[in-house]
């Protein structure tokens, strides 16, 4: 698999993609209506600009307060999502992807609609999970994104879905291979348990050695703490919880939190070019 695109795209190695975390969306439980629309789109727009001057080389929009999450969403939450994307896009200077949690068909939709590079999602598998029997049907999404004219919308597959457990018995390293094999995937994500738990230094070095050509990014629990370490086995990162007010999932992104976490990042890169 080609893995130069992420230089290309995001303009370094070790790219780091921060999360701008829509709040509840109509629709969702916890969807503030007093406070409407206009206050999603604001904090998505704070949040934007925290993540872009702090310095992440990209940005992905998410639904992640449409708690408790559907592996089918409702046509108002990718209608929502498309507006505050189409609201806030004077303010994106950084390459941004979407994911819309957990719908691999409405995750591309939104892609096409707002052009965006690339979507990050459940494309493969069967789980029982938080929200029920999980099912996908990547062969489906792949013809979808052909068919909505996203041909270049890059697929980030998560292959360790937080909040569920593969039903197959196999390993992490099998179902790398037979991922990349089968599906051909841009880039493979390894995640925790939930969003902000810190992904297992040795499953991520594990499908990196059972892949070692493809794209894998720590996708979550990555912090200022750990970060040297995880970039020494992945190809990038995502990173959410990291970024927020004291470092709490239900917080807003803290500018000075990104800042410092991407200097970090720089000394990493700095000392990879070095061993070159």
């Amino acid at each position: 698999m080609e893995s130069s695109w992420i230089e290309t795209l995001f303009g370094t190695k070790k790219p780091i993609i921060g999360m701008c975390h829509f709040d509840a969306l109509p629709g969702d439980p916890g969807y503030d209506r007093e406070a409407g629309l206009s206050a999603v789109v604001e904090h998505a727009r704070t949040d934007l600009r925290a993540l872009q001057d702090g310095g992440v080389d990209a940005v992905m929009f998410s639904n992640e307060f449409s708690l408790p999450y559907m592996t089918k969403v409702e046509p108002v939450t990718t209608a929502t999502m498309a507006r505050i994307i189409g609201e806030i896009s004077s303010d994106i200077r950084i390459p941004f992807g979407v994911n819309v949690l957990w719908d691999a068909t409405a995750s591309i939709d939104l892609a096409a609609a707002t052009g965006a590079a690339f979507v990050r999602e459940i494309f493969t598998g069967v789980y029982g999970s938080d929200f029920g029997l999980w099912n996908t049907n990547c062969g489906e999404a792949v013809r979808h994104r052909a068919r909505v004219h996203a041909d270049g919308v890059k697929l980030l597959f998560n292959i360790v879905p937080e909040g569920a457990y593969y039903l197959a018995d196999r390993d992490v390293a099998s179902i790398a291979r037979s991922t990349m094999f089968n599906t051909r995937p841009d880039a493979l994500c390894v995640s925790g348990l939930t969003a902000g738990a810190i992904t297992d230094a040795a499953v991520l070095r594990a499908v990196k050695e059972a892949v070692p050509d493809a794209v894998v990014f720590a996708n979550t629990g990555v912090n200022i703490a750990n970060v040297e370490s995880q970039l020494q086995i992945a190809d990038g990162a995502v990173v959410g919880t990291a970024f927020k007010q004291n470092g709490e999932f239900e917080n807003h992104v803290d500018q000075s939190r990104v800042a410092q976490f991407m200097q970090a990042v720089g000394a990493v890169r700095a000392g990879l070019i070095a061993a070159e």
